[in-house]
């Protein structure tokens, strides 16, 4: 087992690259809105799992982001989000990119403060420990 705050920092490393991709199709607009909100919800989720990391809170291979907020809220390590506000960018992770039907649209607004406050809050967290 890896230690944990190597995991976190690993999981925040490729939280990183997420939202810099996410940055990234963000300025070409909303042509790419569904393909960056993807890469906000991958950096939310690894985010996430960082903070379990460190916390040795064990997860499962989810891109829940509902559970893996309530397993946090429930050990004393709530996220910035509640797992409602969070979970609406659960369908990028996979309905879209599996199935071609409608999904909820979250604008660029939204997105960009869930995966800006939610990776400051992670990496806050991480380097603290």
């Amino acid at each position: 087992m890896k230690e944990p705050n190597a995991e976190a920092r690993r999981l925040l490393r490729i939280a990183q690259r997420d939202y810099k991709s996410f940055q990234l199709l963000r300025s070409g607009g909303e042509e790419y809105r569904i393909d960056a909100t993807f890469h906000a919800q991958q950096a939310v989720e690894k985010c996430l799992k960082a903070v379990m990391s460190v916390h040795k809170i064990r997860f499962d291979r989810t891109h829940d982001l509902e559970r893996l907020t309530e397993q946090l809220a429930v050990n004393g390590f709530p996220p910035p989000f509640n797992a409602q506000e969070l979970g609406r960018l659960n369908p990028y992770a996979v309905t879209f990119r599996y199935d071609d039907e409608e999904i909820e649209q979250i604008s660029f607004t939204e997105t960009t403060k869930f995966v800006e406050t939610v990776h400051q809050w992670a990496k806050d967290t991480v380097e603290g420990k």
